[in-house]
């Protein structure tokens, strides 16, 4: 027998850093509404894994551009 996990509610308005981003990310592909309906997990893997490579696209911009003002 699984134990199903206690659901909170998605609160936008207290997001931890990382959840922050991939909530921005979120909203730029029209998926807010969903994430505020029924959390992270209602989102298909489809979903969900264009969200993960974007924030991964983010991530490696922003870490680019900390490495070109460190150089200059």
């Amino acid at each position: 027998m699984t134990k199903k996990k206690h659901e909170e509610p998605f609160d936008p308005k207290n997001l931890k850093p990382e959840e922050l981003l991939k909530y921005e990310i979120a909203t730029e592909l029209g998926l807010s509404d969903k994430v505020i309906a029924g959390g992270w997990r209602s989102l298909t893997a489809k979903e969900s894994g264009r969200i993960g490579g974007l924030v991964t696209k983010k991530k490696r911009e922003m870490k680019q551009e900390a490495m070109k003002g460190m150089a200059e």
